[in-house]
């Protein structure tokens, strides 16, 4: 068997998802979102490039979230891929309706006054305040220690779940609290399994 060319290996940055093709066998694409995701947390923790971390913040900007959706959208929570893909979803959702979130994440804070520390959301908890601290814990994929970064997300998202069922009365379904609930049960499973060195 000849053998293969050594490539250096590739960094978090715009051509991450390139190579990618529409319609690749489910196999091989399952095995690039893997690939790609080990290298954006472990990648971007080796670099010493301060435009690494904005880099990682705003890749569902750059590429779209429905290029990380076809990557990450369909792997188990308990994986590393699937962990970014509710991580970037978490962010999506801040920015897209702030004003909704700010008033949920209000609704909870007194209830859940542990999380609402963990999470680090500035008092009050303005529409700014919110997109700082989610972009914040983003930051940390390349700064920090993964599992903290999954610790605050999934404190942000128990607030966040915790305020919708106390809105649930009025105006808000009581499945979408279910839903952030699960969510922010998800991303502390990971959290574990990361502490533990069992994510990938």
């Amino acid at each position: 068997m000849a053998e293969r060319p050594h490539h250096r290996p590739m960094m978090p940055g715009d051509q991450l998802f390139a190579g990618l093709e529409a319609g690749a066998d489910p196999l091989l694409l399952q095995e690039a979102a893997d690939r790609a995701a080990a290298l954006l947390v472990r990648g971007a923790r080796a670099s010493d490039d301060a435009s690494v971390a904005e880099r990682v913040v705003r890749l569902a900007d750059t590429e779209g979230l429905e290029v990380l959706a076809e990557l990450w959208a369909g792997s188990p929570a308990d994986s590393l891929a699937g962990a970014l893909w509710r991580l970037y979803l978490l962010r999506s959702w801040v920015y897209r309706t702030p004003q909704q979130v700010a008033a949920e994440f209000e609704a909870g804070r007194a209830a859940a006054p542990f999380a609402r520390v963990v999470a680090g959301v500035a008092d009050p908890p303005g529409v700014e305040q919110l997109r700082g601290m989610v972009d914040d814990v983003l930051r940390g994929i390349s700064r920090g220690d993964f599992a903290d970064v999954l610790h605050r997300a999934a404190a942000f998202a128990h607030v966040v779940a915790v305020g919708r069922a106390t809105l649930a009365e009025r105006d808000s379904p009581h499945d979408d609290a279910t839903r952030m609930l699960t969510l922010a049960e998800q991303l502390e499973a990971a959290a574990h399994l990361e502490m533990r060195g069992e994510l990938a």
